[in-house]
This record gives C-alpha cells, structure tokens and sequence, in this order.
C-alpha cells in the first residue's frame, strides 16, 4: 500500500481541522481501508468559548459522514474533559453515552459524535484515524488470528480482543493501557474489528496506517494468500433474476432493486463450499447491511428464500431478549456457481452491499488459504445487528420517493417526451433504462441508476438486448413507457410514398408491438407492473395529410387496447395517454410546426394554443401524467386513454 500524501496539497491546510479532513479524505479514499461510511478519525484542538475560555475539544467524524468525502462541518466538536471524565465511569448504557456526548458538544448544529468519540479522547495523541483494513482484518479472522498478529507486529501493536464498539471497548482499552507507555506502540488492532494508529503529526499518524496495512499485506502474501482467479461470465438467465427479484420483493413488501454481481471473484466465491459464506460477516459493523448470511441458491429459488426466513426466524429467536425482528428476507445471495446478488431499496443500497460483498469475498477466500476463515460468533453479529444505535443509522432516512425500488424502460428517452419521462420517472426513485436510436442518450444517462443504451427499435435483436440489459442490471421490469416515435413528412393520401408510409408503421406502431412482446414476460415477474402508451391525439383526431402517422398511432392505440385485455390477468395494467402539441419535442421541428399550422390555416403562435384552455403542452406534463399512470392514482385503472391536449373540440 502506497501513501498518497504530498507534501505540496497538505501545505494549502493550515488549521488542525483542515488537516484533519485532508488525511481523512484520503483514507477514505482506498476502499480496502473503509468502506461506504466505515472508520472514523479525529483531531485534539482548541477553542475559544464565549467567555473568552479556552477549551480542549476533540473533532471527531459525526455520524453519517463518508471518510472519502468529509468536509470540516463533517466533525462533531466535543469538549475533552466531558469526555475523558466519561471514560472513568464504571457503566454507561449507549442511550446515555450519545446523550452526554451530544451535551458536551460546542456546536449543537453539528453532527452526532461518532460512538467511539470516547475511544479516540482516551488516545494521548493529537490525531488518530481508525480504518477497517481489509488484509488485517482478514488475519484477525483466521485461526489463532490474534497469534499471527503478533507474529507481524510484535510488541508495537496493542491487540485488544473483539467487544462491543462503543462505551464498553473504551473503557476496556481505557482499562489496558493505564501502564502502558504510549509511546512505544505503532498502532492498535482491534480482533475481528479494525486497526487504530495515531500521532501528533497527521502525516505520520496516516503514514503509520499504511506501514501496518502495508506489513498485513506483506504477511498474506508470503504466506501464499494471493489469488489468482481466471476470468469467467456468468451463466444465469436474465429472466431468473427476474424470477428471484419478485420472491425478493414479496418477501421484504416492497419493491427492491436486486444487482448482479458476476465479478469473477464473485464467480469464483460461488463455486466454493458453501459453508465458508455461512460464517458470518468479516467485521460485525457489516452486518446492518448484509445480515449475518447470504442466502444460497440453486434452482428451487422460492423454496430456498423461504427457507432462508424460516432460519433467520430461528437465529433471532435463539439470540433475541426484547428486540423486535427485522425483516427476515436476505439482503444477499449466493448463486450457487453463477455469482452473487445483492438487494437494496435503491441502486445505492443494493451497490453498497454489494461492495462489501466483494471485499468481504476476497478476504474470505484469503483467510482460507491461511488456514481457514473465522468469524465472530453468531450471537457476537447479533448484537451488533439489533444494536440501537447501528439500528438508529437505518431509521435516520426520510420518506422514499413512491417508485423506491421500481425499475423502468422508457423509450425514445434522448429527446423531448421520453428523456423528461426518464428523469422524472428517476427523480421519484425509480431505476431507469432509457433507450434511444441516438448515441447521445447513453451519454446523457450515465449514472448508476439511470443508464442510457443506444438501440434501435425496429430490431428485435436491440429490444431483446436492452432488456435483458435491463435485468441484469437490475434485476427486473416493473413499467414500460413506449414513447418512442417520429412524425414523417406530411403527405395527403393521393401523393403518400410508400416510403413515408411504412417508415411510419415501423417506427410509430411496430417498435411499440416488439418491445411489448419483450417485456412481457418480465412485467408478469414485476412488481405492481404497468404498460403506459404514448400515443396521440391523432388517434381520436386525425388530421389532413398525417395519414401515415395518424393510421400509426391508431394501431399503437389498438395495440395497448388489445394488450390490457390479455394482461390484466397477471395485475399488468396499459394504459394510453393522447398529448397533443408538445412542442419541446424532436417531432416538433420547425418545418413540420409551420407545415402543420398551414394545413389548418393559422398562425404557428395560434396553432400552438389552439385548444379549449388555450394552453402549451409540454413534456413535463406528459411526464407527471406518466407519473400517475404508473403510481398509486391508477392502481385500479387499466385500458384508459387520456388526452392531454388542453381540451379539444374536435374530441370533446
């Protein structure tokens, strides 16, 4: 492990807090050392009170910061006395540890001190950083894990056996070192939970982080635990995951995002024995997010998740005293020689457990080549999982957007209508595939839960991919929204080409039967599953020399009629809405606008208002009745059209 100190970057730092969030940020940075929240640094400083006073205070990271991003108002600033004097009580429940914590902090504003505050305070150095290092993790979590630390580090780490974080490992560290000269020790490895190291220099103190990893590192590798895992894919069927994700989302009650992870490690780990993943997690603090245990499958996915409920049932009932259970369902699986999946309420949730999966994976198999991985006890991961204050993290989050968990295909999605339905569709919590001919659509979408694919959808062959894409990715398809179309040049019957007539039927009504026959057996697996068509309101309304487009729409329209009668027995609703004149679309160029408004002898500015309410249209209106269409207001609704056009006369 390289430092990535320079000397150049941490001279602009001149504060202790500044300096403080300069080496934070860059442990935070190397996800082998903490991981989506993980460890917690601090810094002794002064302050001036309002007396004029000047007060010891310690800094340290508040609850719910990332190490790789933290910024100065990330630390809570706590006095030191308070803090010291809590270290010499005999007992402190959590409850009243946070809440003395909290009182003693000089900015109220600020964040809740991290539950190892009193930890870092005890520690007689300015800064001190604490990591969740994966290579000395992964030798703690072996057998005589703390006797091979030893072996590493001799006497220049303090190792402490695995407790509770919190007030009763401080006050056993607090205990142990009362006699000790602090000067003599590099660092402290904590079993099974992580390593602290400290000093008065916050280069030092970082640096000291990397020689200990550095020498952890070292040690595996002479001792043969490195691997080297060939390349392979995985050989899972889209449609299976879709298959799992529904038992998945029943069994939680809500819709869930379920991630494939086919890594080749991932791979590899589902091939081995699949009594090394029952162990347990590689340090306790994981457990709030992947549970103690993955569930195992192989084929008979409803029966195996089922069984894996009944099992967690029994592992609380064995360990609970007056908890209240959680949900029972797996926030992980193995699938047996296919990889693994992780399940979130959101993309975020589901990827950071499957992070974890990866690093925990590799220390596992590690572990194993030294001899064999070892975890904390179960009733050890219990404890730390109905912990209240880890459960507290979890409580934290507000309300969910109404699609939390849902994943959608929108079409047509690089312009007007559809990349406003997909933004929308996103912004409410849905996961979104949005699908374009253009190229410029996967580079608009291009985050975790939002991704654009470029596809043509006259090809079945680009349709199917984009599902199965879909899948994969995700882990399912619970709305459709087939937007995509084109209005071809206007040309009355006696001169229509044949040319504009069929590019019309291809694009305007074939695309949306192809994507429906695609994503039809997917919806059947989705969860409160909805088709919303995008038609027009040239389907009710036609107008003079739109034929090619008009008859188009109308056997879109047809097309949806037709599939809510044949779906609705498997709770999949379709539904039509009819805009007219939203003219922040691709089909809305200028020629065509100024064609249009010809044909019924206006103005382009009367044409554009030319509705009862003499109103505009525009995308964000269709994207809000998409919205509804596809949330709570329709649940009981299917083979509906709605126009969205102002009010029109001509259907009215």
């Amino acid at each position: 492990m390289k430092s990535l100190w320079n000397n150049k970057e941490a001279k602009k730092y001149k504060s202790d807090l500044d300096l403080r969030v300069y080496t934070s940020r860059l442990l935070g940075q190397d996800s082998s050392l903490v991981l989506h929240g993980g460890g917690n640094t601090s810094v002794k400083s002064k302050a001036t009170n309002l007396f004029g006073e000047t007060e010891d205070i310690l800094y340290v990271k508040g609850s719910g910061w990332d190490l790789a991003t933290i910024e100065d108002r990330g630390f809570a600033p706590v006095k030191m006395d308070t803090l010291l004097k809590m270290a010499k009580l005999k007992e402190l429940d959590d409850t009243n540890m946070v809440k003395y914590q909290r009182m003693a902090m000089i900015d109220p504003s600020a964040p809740n001190p991290s539950v190892e505050a009193i930890l870092h305070a005890i520690i007689p150095f300015k800064f001190v950083d604490h990591t969740h290092t994966d290579a000395v993790i992964t030798i703690t979590n072996t057998q005589d894990g703390a006797k091979k630390i030893k072996e590493i580090y001799g006497d220049k780490v303090l190792v402490v056996p695995y407790i509770m974080p919190g007030f009763v490992l401080a006050k056993l560290v607090y205990n142990i070192t009362r006699t000790i000269d602090w000067n003599n020790l590099d660092g402290i490895v904590l079993l099974n939970h992580g390593l602290f190291t400290f000093n008065d220099d916050a280069k030092k103190s970082y640096e000291k982080t990397i020689e200990l990893v550095s020498k952890a590192e070292d040690y595996l590798k002479n001792q043969g635990s490195t691997l080297d895992i060939k390349k392979q894919t995985s050989k899972i069927k889209p449609i299976d995951l879709a298959t799992i994700r529904k038992e998945i989302s029943t069994l939680k009650g809500s819709a869930t995002i379920s991630i494939l992870n086919d890594s080749k490690e991932a791979i590899y780990f589902s091939q081995q024995d699949s009594s090394i993943s029952q162990k347990g997690p590689l340090t306790p603090d994981h457990v709030i997010r992947t549970k103690r245990v993955p569930a195992i499958l192989n084929k008979n996915y409803k029966k195996e998740l089922k069984n894996y409920t009944k099992e967690y049932k029994k592992y609380f009932k064995t360990n609970a005293t007056n908890e209240t259970m959680l949900n029972p369902a797996p926030n992980f699986a193995i699938l047996k020689d296919k990889g693994s999946l992780s399940f979130g309420s959101s993309v975020k949730e589901a990827n950071i457990i499957k992070d974890i999966n990866n690093h925990t994976f590799e220390a596992i198999l590690k572990a194993q080549l030294l001899g064999g991985y070892k975890a904390l006890s179960a009733k050890d991961i219990f404890d730390v999982e109905y912990w209240e204050l880890e459960q507290a993290k979890l409580k934290k989050s507000s309300a969910k957007p109404q699609f939390t968990g849902k994943i959608a295909i929108v079409t047509g999605a690089a312009s007007g209508i559809g990349r406003t339905v997909a933004k929308e569709l996103n912004a409410q919590g849905c996961a979104v595939v949005a699908l374009d001919i253009d190229k410029k659509v996967t580079t608009m979408f291009n985050n975790t839960d939002i991704i654009g694919v470029k596809a043509d959808l006259t090809k079945s062959e680009d349709i199917k991919n984009a599902v199965e894409f879909t899948a994969k990715k995700f882990g399912g398809v619970d709305i459709v929204v087939s937007n995509a179309g084109i209005f071809t040049p206007s040309q009355n019957l006696e001169n229509l080409t044949q040319e504009n007539w069929q590019k019309s039927m291809d694009i305007n009504l074939t695309s949306h039967q192809k994507l429906l026959k695609e994503t039809i057996a997917y919806l059947k697996l989705g969860i409160d599953p909805t088709i919303i068509m995008i038609a027009s309101k040239n389907f009710p309304a036609p107008g003079k020399g739109a034929a090619a487009y008009s008859v188009a729409k109308a056997g879109q329209t047809q097309l949806s009629r037709v599939a809510a009668l044949e779906l609705g027995e498997y709770g999949i609703r379709v539904n039509t809405i009819h805009p007219h004149l939203v003219f922040d679309t691709a089909i809305w160029s200028d020629e065509v606008l100024k064609n249009r408004a010809k044909a019924y002898n206006m103005t382009v500015q009367e044409y554009k208002t030319n509705n009862i309410l003499k109103t505009q249209i525009d995308s964000t209106n269709v994207a809000d009745l998409v919205c509804a269409m596809a949330g709570k207001p329709f649940a009981k609704t299917t083979g509906s059209q709605i126009a969205l056009d102002g009010g029109s006369d001509r259907i009215i």
